[in-house]
C-alpha cells in the first residue's frame, strides 16, 4: 500500500474509526427532457474528457433464436449514418488524437471515446447522430456478419479456457439468459440480417433508454449546455420494455464440465455458484461477498493462496471473484491450477474444504476481514486516477439498475461489514450447489 493509500485508510480520530472514500464525490446528475440520463465527473488534471454512451441493453435482453444481435449491433453502429458515412466518425476521433472503442455485456452495451476538451462538441454531435440515423444495407450488413463469426472463432471456439466457461454458464444459469454466450450462438449469428438489426436498434436504441457519462476537465452546466445541443434534439422512438427475464434455478445437485483439449497449455479446475447480485441481494449481502471474495481469493495473503499454494502445495496458484454487477443473479468462482503431481479433484476437493471451512468451523478473522477492506478501498483509491475508469464504474452501476449514490456510498457499506456476514457468504457457496469445470490435456498427454 502506498503512503498516499494509507493515508487515506488510517485513522480520523483518536478511537481509530476509519473514513471510508467517496468515490466520485464531485459527480452531478440531471436528465434531459427525452429521458437520457446524464453523468458528469469532473477531473481537471488534464485538458482531456471521456465520453461514454450506455445503452440499458445486453444479450441477456435479445429476443430467443436471435441470440448475438446485441453485440452484432454494436459492430454495426459504425456503419454510418444518414449525414456521416461509414468511417468518418472513427476518422475524426484519430485525426484528433483520440481512441475510441465499444463493448457489450449480458446487460449494457457503451461506446466510449476518449479525447481533448475541445473535441467533446464533436463527439456528442456524431454520437447523437448515430443514436438516431443509423444507416444499414445487406452490403454492409453481411460481411460485418462474417467479421462477428470469426471473432466467434478466434476469441472463443479456439481457446479451450472459454470454451469451458461458456459451457459451465450454460450450465449455472438455468433458464436464464447469462447462460448464452454474449457473442450468441454460432447458428444463431449465422441468421442474423439487416431487419433484426434494425428492429433491435429501433426497440433499445432510444435515448430514454440511455445514460452518458462525460468525466474529464469539464463541469456539469458545460455539459447540460452540449447535451441539449445534441442529444437533447433525438426523440425518443420507442418505450423499452420491462427487463423481467426468468429466474436462473438453484439446484442442490453438484454438476461437472469437464473439457480435455490438447490446445491446453495448463489444466486447472473451477468451481462457480449462482449467488445475489448487488441488484438482487439483501442489504449488505453483496457487499458481504465481495469481501469473501478477497478473503479467499485477494492476493498471496488470501486463503486460497495461502493454505493451497503455501501450506499444502497442491496448487501454483488459486483464487476468487465475484461477479457482483448484474441486473440478476450473478456468479461467485473459485478456481486452482494444480502443481505437477496433483489432480484436478484433489484440488477441488480441497477448494471445497476451504470454503466450507470459511462458512463453519474456520470462520474469518477480524485481521483478514480488515485486510480485505483495505485491499477493496485502496482498489478504490486507485481506480479515481483513471476518467475512464471511473466512467466505466457509474455507467455499469446505471445501466443496471443501480443509483449514484450506490457508486458512491460503496466504500463505506464495504467498510460496514462484518466478519461474520463474510462467513454467512461462505455458506452461499456449498459443494452440492457448485458447477465444477475441468480443463484438462487429453488422456495420456502431460501438462506443458
Amino acid at each position: 500500500m502506498s503512503l498516499a493509500v494509507g493515508a487515506a485508510l488510517a485513522a480520523d480520530d483518536e478511537t481509530g474509526t476509519t473514513e471510508a472514500p467517496v468515490i466520485g464525490a464531485n459527480a452531478a446528475s440531471f436528465t434531459l427532457d427525452n429521458g437520457l440520463e446524464v453523468v458528469v465527473i469532473p477531473d481537471h488534471r488534464a485538458p482531456v474528457v471521456t465520453h461514454m454512451v450506455w445503452y440499458k441493453v445486453g444479450s441477456a435482453d435479445e429476443p430467443v433464436g436471435k441470440s448475438g444481435i446485441a453485440h452484432f449491433l454494436e459492430h454495426l453502429m459504425f456503419k454510418g449514418t444518414i449525414t456521416h458515412p461509414e468511417g468518418e466518425f472513427s476518422r475524426i476521433v484519430s485525426e484528433n488524437g483520440g481512441e475510441e472503442n465499444a463493448f457489450t455485456s449480458s446487460d449494457y452495451t457503451a461506446y466510449y471515446q476518449r479525447v481533448a476538451r475541445e473535441h467533446l462538441a464533436t463527439m456528442m454531435s456524431y454520437e447523437a447522430d448515430r443514436m438516431a440515423h443509423l444507416v444499414l444495407t445487406d452490403a454492409n450488413v453481411v460481411p460485418e456478419r462474417q467479421v462477428v463469426l470469426e471473432e466467434r472463432s478466434m476469441r472463443l471456439d479456439n481457446e479451450p479456457s472459454a470454451i469451458l466457461a461458456t459451457a459451465m454458464d450454460a450450465t449455472l444459469f438455468l433458464q436464464h439468459p447469462y447462460g448464452v454466450p454474449i457473442i450468441g450462438w454460432k447458428d444463431e449469428i449465422e441468421t442474423l440480417d439487416r431487419t433484426d438489426a434494425i428492429a433491435f436498434y429501433d426497440r433499445f436504441y432510444t435515448p430514454n433508454n440511455a445514460v452518458l457519462v462525460v468525466a474529464g476537465d469539464i463541469e456539469a452546466d458545460e455539459v447540460r449546455k452540449l447535451a441539449e445541443e445534441t442529444y437533447g434534439k433525438v426523440a425518443r422512438r420507442a418505450e423499452p420494455p420491462a427487463r423481467v427475464r426468468a429466474r436462473a434455478g438453484v439446484l442442490d445437485t453438484p454438476r461437472q464440465v469437464d473439457l480435455a483439449d490438447p490446445r491446453v497449455s495448463q489444466e486447472s479446475v473451477r468451481a462457480s455458484w449462482l449467488v445475489p447480485s448487488y441488484l438482487t441481494a439483501e442489504p449488505g449481502a453483496a457487499e458481504a461477498l465481495d469481501v469473501l471474495a478477497e478473503v479467499l481469493g485477494g492476493g498471496i495473503s488470501s486463503r486460497l493462496y495461502r493454505e493451497l499454494v503455501i501450506e499444502q502445495r497442491l496448487a501454483v496458484s488459486a483464487g476468487a471473484y465475484y461477479r457482483g454487477s448484474a441486473l440478476d443473479a450473478t456468479s461467485f468462482m473459485a478456481y486452482g491450477v494444480p502443481r505437477e503431481g496433483v489432480s484436478l479433484e484433489t484440488l477441488r476437493q480441497a477448494i471445497f474444504e476451504i470454503i466450507a471451512a470459511t462458512a463453519g468451523d474456520k470462520p474469518p478473522t477480524a485481521d483478514e476481514v480488515a485486510r480485505a477492506k483495505n485491499r477493496l478501498l485502496a482498489d478504490t483509491i486507485y481506480a479515481q486516477d483513471s476518467q475512464t475508469t471511473m466512467a466505466r464504474i457509474f455507467g455499469a452501476t446505471l445501466a443496471t439498475g443501480g443509483t449514484i449514490a450506490d457508486v458512491q456510498q460503496w466504500p463505506s457499506r464495504i467498510e460496514a461489514v462484518p466478519a461474520e456476514a463474510v462467513a454467512a457468504a461462505a455458506a452461499l457457496l456449498p459443494a452440492p450447489r457448485a458447477v465444477t469445470g475441468y480443463l484438462r490435456k487429453p488422456a495420456g498427454e502431460q501438462p506443458s
